[in-house]
């Protein structure tokens, strides 16, 4: 096996890993603000681990099939980590946004490891502003007797 190492392809990949990263922050550091379970460490590491499976994916396989099972994985996987998110706390469920933010992250990896950093942009930044400005909107049902 030859050890074949392309430092040009090596900066592109550390670029797009970075920037899947730099992405993450905004609702990362909005979670962890609210004090919400996922925060500054799951956020990050969702969107680089999504972005690199991808990278990875692209690189080794010949075929947009193969791709797709990749994403699929990924897409599958990552509902499950936000799954963990989603906790019944009387009559109410909470972390939803998370979950759904969590979800959106791992598309936001795949989103740059295709180089489609517009849609990378556009998750982003309605992501973090959903977050930020749609919490004081939501109403909070204050009475517990009703399921």
């Amino acid at each position: 096996m030859d050890f074949d190492l392309n430092i040009q392809d090596v900066i592109t990949n550390l670029f797009q890993l970075g920037i899947a990263l730099v992405l993450a922050l905004p609702m990362a550091v909005n979670r962890e603000h609210r004090a919400k379970g996922a925060g500054l460490r799951t956020f990050p590491l969702v969107a680089i681990a999504s972005c690199a499976y991808m990278l990875v994916g692209m690189q080794v396989y010949d075929s947009g099939e193969a791709e797709a099972r990749v994403m699929y994985g990924i897409i599958t996987g990552i509902g499950f980590i936000g799954g963990g998110a989603i906790l019944k706390h009387n009559n109410q469920t909470v972390g939803t946004a998370t979950a759904a933010s969590i979800w959106n992250t791992g598309a936001i990896g795949i989103a740059v490891a295709y180089s489609r950093y517009e849609i990378a942009l556009v998750l982003a930044i309605t992501n973090f502003v959903i977050l930020q400005f749609a919490t004081p909107l939501k109403k909070h049902d204050t009475d517990q007797s009703e399921v």
